[in-house]
Protein backbone atom coordinates (compact mmCIF):
# COMPACT_ATOMS: atom_id res chain seq x y z
CA UNK A 1 0.00 0.00 0.00
CA UNK A 2 1.70 3.46 -0.80
CA UNK A 3 0.93 6.53 1.10
CA UNK A 4 0.42 9.48 -0.22
CA UNK A 5 -0.34 13.41 0.79
CA UNK A 6 -3.37 13.93 0.29
CA UNK A 7 -3.25 16.32 -2.86
CA UNK A 8 -1.27 13.06 -4.82
CA UNK A 9 -4.06 10.79 -3.20
CA UNK A 10 -6.56 12.95 -5.07
CA UNK A 11 -5.24 12.68 -7.82
CA UNK A 12 -5.10 9.50 -7.96
CA UNK A 13 -8.20 8.97 -6.57
CA UNK A 14 -9.41 11.10 -9.96
CA UNK A 15 -7.53 8.37 -12.11
CA UNK A 16 -8.84 5.13 -10.32
CA UNK A 17 -12.72 6.87 -11.14
CA UNK A 18 -12.09 7.55 -14.74
CA UNK A 19 -10.10 3.97 -14.99
CA UNK A 20 -13.33 2.35 -13.56
CA UNK A 21 -16.00 4.50 -15.32
CA UNK A 22 -17.44 1.79 -17.49
CA UNK A 23 -17.17 -1.07 -14.89
CA UNK A 24 -15.57 -1.64 -11.61
CA UNK A 25 -16.19 -0.47 -8.32
CA UNK A 26 -13.70 1.99 -5.95
CA UNK A 27 -13.96 1.50 -2.03
CA UNK A 28 -12.98 4.49 -0.17
CA UNK A 29 -12.49 4.21 3.67
CA UNK A 30 -11.78 6.85 6.53
CA UNK A 31 -11.16 5.79 9.63
CA UNK A 32 -9.67 7.49 12.58
CA UNK A 33 -6.34 6.65 14.03
CA UNK A 34 -3.41 7.96 16.38
CA UNK A 35 0.03 6.77 15.29
CA UNK A 36 1.51 5.94 18.38
CA UNK A 37 4.16 8.82 19.71
CA UNK A 38 7.78 8.31 20.12
CA UNK A 39 8.50 7.70 23.50
CA UNK A 40 11.19 10.53 24.73
CA UNK A 41 13.65 9.58 27.52
CA UNK A 42 15.13 12.00 29.17
CA UNK A 43 18.07 11.79 31.40
CA UNK A 44 18.31 13.77 34.62
CA UNK A 45 21.85 14.49 35.10
CA UNK A 46 21.75 15.54 38.50
CA UNK A 47 20.27 12.23 39.94
CA UNK A 48 21.26 9.77 36.96
CA UNK A 49 17.54 8.36 36.59
CA UNK A 50 15.63 8.12 33.27
CA UNK A 51 12.36 9.82 33.34
CA UNK A 52 9.95 8.88 30.12
CA UNK A 53 8.34 11.96 28.91
CA UNK A 54 5.13 10.97 26.09
CA UNK A 55 3.80 13.68 23.35
CA UNK A 56 0.51 14.18 23.33
CA UNK A 57 -1.64 12.00 21.20
CA UNK A 58 -2.24 13.34 17.63
CA UNK A 59 -5.19 12.09 15.92
CA UNK A 60 -5.55 11.24 12.04
CA UNK A 61 -7.65 10.41 10.16
CA UNK A 62 -6.70 7.66 7.58
CA UNK A 63 -8.33 7.37 4.20
CA UNK A 64 -7.21 4.40 1.81
CA UNK A 65 -8.85 3.57 -2.05
CA UNK A 66 -8.62 0.75 -3.78
CA UNK A 67 -10.26 -1.17 -6.76
CA UNK A 68 -9.23 -4.42 -5.40
CA UNK A 69 -6.01 -4.42 -7.41
CA UNK A 70 -4.23 -1.28 -6.64
CA UNK A 71 -4.40 0.11 -2.75
CA UNK A 72 -3.21 3.48 -1.78
CA UNK A 73 -3.68 5.80 0.74
CA UNK A 74 -2.89 9.42 2.88
CA UNK A 75 -3.01 10.43 6.50
CA UNK A 76 -5.01 13.66 6.79
CA UNK A 77 -3.76 15.83 10.25
CA UNK A 78 -6.69 18.00 11.93
CA UNK A 79 -6.17 21.01 10.13
CA UNK A 80 -5.83 19.47 6.39
CA UNK A 81 -9.09 17.68 6.96
CA UNK A 82 -11.89 20.34 6.09
CA UNK A 83 -9.61 21.30 2.87
CA UNK A 84 -9.59 17.76 2.02
CA UNK A 85 -13.09 17.30 2.33
CA UNK A 86 -13.70 20.01 0.26
CA UNK A 87 -11.87 18.86 -2.37
CA UNK A 88 -12.57 15.17 -1.81
CA UNK A 89 -16.81 16.19 -2.41
CA UNK A 90 -15.40 18.10 -5.52
CA UNK A 91 -14.23 14.82 -6.81
CA UNK A 92 -17.05 12.34 -6.14
CA UNK A 93 -19.73 14.94 -7.31
CA UNK A 94 -17.93 15.10 -10.85
CA UNK A 95 -17.75 11.07 -10.92
CA UNK A 96 -21.47 10.80 -9.90
CA UNK A 97 -22.74 10.54 -13.41
CA UNK A 98 -21.52 6.31 -13.86
CA UNK A 99 -23.40 5.07 -11.15
CA UNK A 100 -26.53 2.99 -11.97
CA UNK A 101 -30.10 4.68 -11.91
CA UNK A 102 -32.10 2.45 -9.79
CA UNK A 103 -35.24 0.71 -11.21
CA UNK A 104 -38.67 1.94 -10.02
CA UNK A 105 -41.64 -0.01 -9.59
CA UNK A 106 -45.24 1.18 -10.49
CA UNK A 107 -47.21 2.46 -7.76
CA UNK A 108 -50.29 0.59 -9.20
CA UNK A 109 -48.91 -2.65 -9.16
CA UNK A 110 -48.06 -2.02 -5.19
CA UNK A 111 -51.48 -1.30 -4.51
CA UNK A 112 -52.93 -4.67 -6.33
CA UNK A 113 -50.58 -6.39 -4.96
CA UNK A 114 -51.59 -5.54 -1.33
CA UNK A 115 -55.63 -5.65 -1.33
CA UNK A 116 -57.19 -8.80 -1.33
CA UNK A 117 -60.55 -9.50 -2.92
CA UNK A 118 -63.54 -9.99 -0.94
CA UNK A 119 -65.36 -12.96 -1.34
Amino acid sequence: MVLLDPDPFLNKLTELFERTRNSGTVWVTMKRTNLKPKVKKKKDDATGSENVVAEPLEYRCLVRATDGKKKFSALLSAKDHQRFQMAYSTVLKAHMDALKKREKKDKKDKKAATKVPAS
